[in-house]
């Protein structure tokens, strides 16, 4: 069953290490690799994920409905 709270994709499919994209506000897709499950608030709220960008080396907290899995095949 999937989950529709995260746009129906189980949150617990994405890997520590695992090559994702992360939807941006504009609509695009940054690469980016993911880090793990963010805990959640006391106040409830949309689950997150902690990414990091190896482009800038940064990272960020994000809504799981922005986070989908890249295939690097082909």
């Amino acid at each position: 069953m999937s989950d529709t709270s995260t746009g129906g994709f189980d949150m617990h499919a994405f890997q520590e290490g695992q090559k994702i994209w992360v939807e941006q506000s504009d609509g695009s897709q940054r690469p980016g690799i993911f880090v793990g499950e963010a805990t959640g608030s006391w106040f409830g709220g949309t689950p997150g994920g902690y990414v990091a960008y190896p482009d800038t080396r940064s990272g960020e907290e994000v809504a799981l409905m922005r986070i989908l899995p890249r295939d690097e095949q082909g």
